[in-house]
């Protein structure tokens, strides 16, 4: 096997904790010796030994002479856990193959140099496009200091999100709406607006067959029209209601009664802004904000420049008429200005259609 090889197959490993690490990246390690893996290994949450240590103590002795792949630069400080570069230069491996240096500033290249100084071969950069990829939101959290924001939505080949009576329900097949349940498995917080509660009356739950994890809900709701019946605010997960500087006290005081969490925030132009949010949604250590509308919330991220990854479903069915569009708001008005999305990838889920990409910012 070949050097990438074996760095996929770390990063394999890396990708089976997904939402599961923070506030620390996924990361995944594979000792191999004359041509055969002797160690494995996975960071599985915060707290928890790293992968070069699980990997390194699979290997034991097998490790002395060998190569470790990871897929992160090791660590060089110690943290909730001793230094990685540490244990990996005490193992006795005679190289290191590296994916990606790490852009935390308490590492940002040490890891790397520790173990060059001590005398072992280092190569760095292996598979590095996958790795930033894998770790797209924590390299995110750590250089933005908010969350990762994430666009859903769902519409039928004619552009529509609801009929003209509102009507919604379902646009997708069930195998599109559990790859959404899967999505919301990884989220730390799902995102919408006052409107789509009034219309919807979701529960924005995740109900995966295996179980899954319930992220913290969050509304946007400017003038606190919430109903106090919502689905939203039963107790299954957690909420968490962003209104403007005029809500109704007493009715903020019934909902944190409840349990409910109430954020009061400046406004920006009339509605939430969306800068502040994120920063105190990052204060809560939320760092992938899945956003799932409706189209006036998805316009007023794309206004703000604050969409890093867009997931479109597009199922084969024309409504007509006046529905719903994805993205709503005053929008561009030359094509010039639209926002392109690179790096796009399409699978089909049934019989409907999954286009993601990354939006290109000026």
């Amino acid at each position: 096997m070949t050097d990438a090889e074996y760095m996929k197959l770390a990063l394999e490993l890396a990708s089976a904790t997904n939402g599961r690490t923070w506030p620390n990246p996924m990361v995944g390690a594979v000792v191999v010796n004359h041509g055969r893996i002797v160690g494995i290994g996975a960071h599985l949450k915060a707290g928890e030994p790293h992968a070069e240590v699980y990997a390194l103590r699979m290997a034991g002795d097998a490790a002395r002479g060998g190569t470790i792949y990871v897929t992160l630069e090791p660590c060089s400080h110690y943290g909730r856990t001793p230094p990685c570069a540490e244990r990996v230069i005490e193992s006795g491996v005679a190289r290191v193959v590296v994916a990606m240096l790490d852009p935390n500033p308490l590492v940002a290249g040490r890891g790397v140099e520790r173990i060059r100084q001590a005398g072992i071969e280092v190569e760095v950069g292996v598979l590095e496009a996958e790795a930033r990829r894998l770790n797209e939101v924590w390299i995110t959290a750590i250089h933005e200091r908010r969350p990762f924001v994430w666009m859903k939505a769902a519409m039928t080949l004619d552009g529509k999100i609801a009929t003209g009576t509102g009507d919604s329900k379902w646009i997708t097949g069930e195998q599109a709406r559990r790859e959404v349940h899967r999505m919301r498995d990884r989220a730390d917080a799902i995102l919408v607006g006052i409107g789509t509660v009034l219309a919807d009356d979701p529960q924005l739950t995740t109900r995966l067959p295996e179980g899954g994890r319930n992220p913290l809900r969050v509304v946007l709701d400017t003038r606190l029209r919430m109903p106090e019946t919502a689905q939203i605010l039963k107790p299954e997960a957690p909420t968490l209601v962003a209104c403007g500087p005029a809500a109704d006290p007493a009715k903020i005081g019934r909902l944190q009664a409840r349990g409910i969490e109430v954020l009061q925030l400046a406004l920006a132009d009339g509605r939430i802004d969306l800068n502040e949010l994120l920063a105190e949604l990052y204060k809560r250590e939320v760092t992938l904000l899945l956003v799932e509308g409706g189209g006036e919330v998805h316009g007023s991220f794309l206004q703000a420049g604050l969409i890093d990854k867009v997931t479109m479903f597009v199922a084969p069915k024309l409504i007509g008429g006046n529905g719903q569009s994805p993205v709503g708001g005053a929008g561009f008005s030359r094509m010039g200005d639209a926002i392109a999305l690179q790096n796009t990838t399409v699978e089909m889920f049934g019989n409907d259609l999954a286009i993601t990409g990354y939006p290109v910012w000026r």
